[in-house]
């Protein structure tokens, strides 16, 4: 319920004003999971609440520690579905992976997400609080508070695009966890309608294109959404979004074995940055699926591709991947382990 919805609530019950801010307050900064939680409040009260809604809350399913540090979880929705979100620990910055719909239905040939139905949409309160436990994850296990978020996780996050948008609201205001939304990042298999869209919502948080290949032949192979949204659509369309929000762009870029790691896809790929006004390309190491058909490229291979591009003034940057032991990886959720 919105804070007007719960304050009409609330006046109705011949409750007293602050009794609203106090359960908004549980609800969107203290990260309740239920309204037992809610201490503050007179039993009698609580259990009215009870009585009359269903407090949809996410429930932490499983936990797998990586041996870099990585956390990742499972969540089980109100509704018994599982979503993953990953934890990723730095010495500058704790960032949450997140996911934003349960299952996927773009079929990219490297991804294990992939390979799984589209359930549904994750609800926005789901998002958020998805988010929240990571940071309670991050503050217990190393006492810090989440820095960035980042939507990398289970789903394509501009086919859930009003409860990305909503979550992300919440994420960033006063009444929620106040972050900055310059430190959210949303990626994107490269749906160009939405990408203008979000440059007409005049959005405030940072953009991922997911390329992962420089001609359309190739990226028609291994990402299906190329068909319908074509290498040229998504140049245009992220300069509409640039030239809309002045947002920082990263193009990302996984290097697979024989397949994109020549000096001819670096030189493709350069020309693709040419045309687009991205900060930076991040080159990101394969990590195997099961049944895949795809194998990660030796080291000189990768070294060589990154200094060509370095070579011709690409902004380069190598990603090397975290928990990669506990399938945390980039590609790798797919609601697997204990």
């Amino acid at each position: 319920m919105s804070l007007e919805q719960l304050t009409e609530y609330f006046l109705g019950l011949g409750e007293k004003k602050f009794r609203i801010k106090q359960v908004y307050e549980w609800i969107w900064k203290k990260n309740a999971q239920s309204f037992d939680d809610m201490t503050d409040l007179s039993k009698e009260l609580r259990q009215k609440l009870a009585e009359n809604f269903e407090f949809n809350a996410l429930k932490v399913n499983t936990t797998q520690f990586s041996s870099d540090g990585t956390v990742k979880s499972r969540f089980m929705t109100h509704d018994g579905h599982m979503i993953e979100g990953v934890l990723i620990p730095t010495e500058k910055r704790n960032t949450a992976c997140v996911s934003s719909q349960i299952g996927c239905s773009l079929s990219c040939k490297f991804c294990a997400t992939g390979t799984m139905d589209r359930k549904r949409n994750l609800d926005f309160d789901e998002i958020y609080n998805q988010v929240a436990l990571i940071n309670q994850q991050s503050e217990k296990t190393f006492d810090k508070k989440l820095s960035n978020v980042v939507f990398m996780g289970m789903g394509e996050p501009l086919l859930n695009y009003k409860n990305v948008l909503k979550a992300i609201d919440k994420l960033i205001s006063n009444d929620g966890m106040a972050m900055s939304p310059k430190r959210i990042t949303v990626s994107t298999a490269g749906v160009a309608k939405q990408i203008k869209q979000l440059g007409d919502d005049k959005v405030r948080f940072n953009l991922a294109l997911s390329l992962h290949a420089a001609d359309d032949k190739k990226r028609n192979d291994i990402m299906p959404i190329n068909e319908s949204n074509s290498i040229a659509t998504l140049i245009e369309a992220l300069n509409y979004f640039y030239d809309k929000t002045k947002n920082d762009i990263t193009l990302e870029y996984i290097l697979f074995k024989n397949l994109n790691d020549s000096i001819e896809d670096a030189e493709a790929l350069t020309k693709i940055y040419r045309q687009v006004p991205t900060h930076l390309v991040n080159v990101i190491e394969y990590n195997p699926i099961e049944g895949g058909r795809f194998t990660k490229p030796d080291d000189e291979t990768t070294q060589r591709f990154t200094d060509h591009l370095a070579k011709n003034r690409v902004n380069v940057r190598v990603r090397r991947s975290r928990g990669k032991d506990i399938d945390a990886a980039c590609g790798q959720l797919a609601n697997k382990g204990n």
